[in-house]
């Protein structure tokens, strides 16, 4: 046992492919993870096959697609599948498992196979639970005082972090994820996941960070000419949300977002630091990883939900232990890989067999998928999509409407094929192909052998009284609540 590699899993939320300076960002500043891929391999065709948070993490933590986990959407309060979690067949396998950060999983104090979780659920005290993160404040003197900055959890509203440095989100994470690893038993080897909660809005980053952009000028989001034409129902809604953003409020939005990713990075070598002098780093796997981007304004959209590069396309560095030849380094692995594929490949170069449950498959394997199937979303809301060789279809059924890239051509998604005579032939390749996959309800989409979707609708936006889930002072607890906040929809759906 003592010759088995550690694992680290370190996962974000919000985080898009493209934000590294390896993938060729512009603006962003990520030299530990520049580093890291330059030490391991890049996966450049990552995508979450479900890019919004519980769908994304059960299929983390279980290796199967939403369709075998049964969330597609944003299913709450449904606990864990009955399926092996990643955790625990490390756990079977021999080794120490703890977790720091985000699970987002109900109830929220299962640990769904770790020895321990030391959770931040970001103040989900909805659910009758105060989280450790929370408790850590309290500690301090700052008792229910961690949104007392204003700024909501799915809005794209700046300021600085209202406390002090060591107090952030991030920061905390880091470092007890530096003190579990000094916990550890030195007689096994160890799963470690960190799991930290930004760049998830409230995009509250120190003014250190902020500071580091308050110069730059940060590259204008890219606008697809097809956004000029009549929009899908999810898109116009989609738009909708942040049409009151002006050049300045995206500038800003931007600089902050950027300094929140940078600012992890910066944690994390805190962190490697660690392994290095315990001695720990050369026999330890590393994975860096996040549950979906964020559309960060390109074609006039934010956040997530969506299957454009932005939303879907997800970073996926992954560095070997010193002994082990099969990961190697300053490699780009063009393979086209989901977040079922991490606990397969992660279990392999522990030398642990994967569960017969899991879907996923080992990336440092040759076996490779032809394509990835995509689905987030229910009824109107709904959007699904095929990536296969260069090119992905995004189909929206409200309105029964494709879109068709070549993402080696044109990597922003700027020029929809679907109405290019000669592209019709992968235009219907890629549909038959959408059609074998469908399933849930989404077989009404079909008709004789076509799609024919749902009625098309026009978006008319309702109330946003909750302010996008703005939370509130957290002393006292606020009470326990199975009421969902307020907030952006349609009128018929308000």
């Amino acid at each position: 046992m003592a010759e088995r590699p550690n694992v680290l899993l370190v996962s974000t939320d919000h985080w898009p492919a493209e934000l590294t300076g390896e993938a060729g960002h512009p603006d962003i500043l990520t030299p530990t993870l520049d580093e890291l891929a330059r030490s391991g391999v890049r996966f450049r065709n990552a995508y979450a096959e479900c890019p919004v948070c519980i769908p994304a993490r059960r299929t983390l933590m279980t290796g199967v697609s939403p369709r075998t986990h049964g969330d597609r959407d944003f299913a709450e309060t449904m606990p864990m599948p009955g399926l092996p979690t990643m955790a625990q067949t490390f756990r079977d396998g021999g080794y120490q498992a703890y977790a720091v950060g985000k699970l987002h999983v109900y109830p929220q104090r299962n640990r769904i196979g770790f020895d321990d979780v030391i959770l931040d659920e970001e103040g989900r005290t909805q659910y009758g639970i105060v989280d450790d993160y929370e408790a850590f404040l309290g500690d301090r003197g700052y008792t229910g005082r961690q949104f007392d900055h204003g700024m909501s959890n799915n809005d794209y509203g700046v300021r600085p972090w209202h406390l002090s440095e060591e107090l952030h989100a991030t920061n905390w994470a880091a470092q007890q994820m530096v003190r579990t690893i000094k916990r550890r038993d030195p007689g096994r080897p160890a799963f470690w996941f960190l799991s930290f909660r930004h760049p998830h809005p409230p995009i509250v980053p120190l003014e250190t960070y902020l500071n580091m952009y308050r110069d730059s000028e940060p590259r204008w989001p890219s606008q697809g000419s097809w956004c000029r034409e009549e929009l899908p129902y999810l898109l116009q809604a989609v738009r909708g949300r942040s049409a009151h953003m002006g050049v300045r409020q995206i500038q800003d939005a931007l600089r902050a977002f950027y300094a929140l990713c940078t600012h992890i990075d910066h944690q994390l070598r805190v962190v490697i630091g660690t392994l290095r002098e315990e001695g720990l780093l050369a026999n330890t796997v590393i994975c860096f990883t996040s549950d979906h981007g964020d559309m960060l304004g390109r074609h006039g959209m934010w956040a997530k939900r969506l299957f454009y590069e932005g939303s879907a396309n997800i970073p996926m560095i992954l560095v070997g232990a010193e002994r082990d030849r099969r990961v190697g380094h300053h490699r780009v692995d063009d393979r086209l890989v989901g977040w079922q594929d991490v606990m397969p490949t992660l279990l392999d170069l522990a030398g642990i067999e994967a569960p017969c449950s899991v879907e996923g498959l080992s990336m440092v394997r040759n076996r490779r998928r032809e394509l990835l199937y995509g689905e987030v979303g229910e009824g109107d809301h709904a959007t699904r999509m095929i990536r296969k060789d260069r090119h992905k279809l995004i189909y929206y059924p409200a309105g029964n409407r494709r879109q068709l890239f070549d993402i080696e051509a044109d990597p922003q998604e700027l020029s929809d094929l679907a109405e290019r005579k000669d592209c019709e032939p992968i235009l219907a390749e890629f549909s038959e192909l959408l059609i074998g996959e469908l399933h849930g309800g989404d077989e009404s989409w079909v008709r004789d052998g076509q799609l024919i979707g749902r009625p098309a609708r026009t978006f008319r936006p309702g109330p946003n009284r909750g302010l996008s889930s703005q939370r509130g002072h957290h002393w006292p607890p606020p009470p326990k609540t199975d009421m969902k906040q307020i907030e952006w929809h349609s009128e018929e759906d308000a």
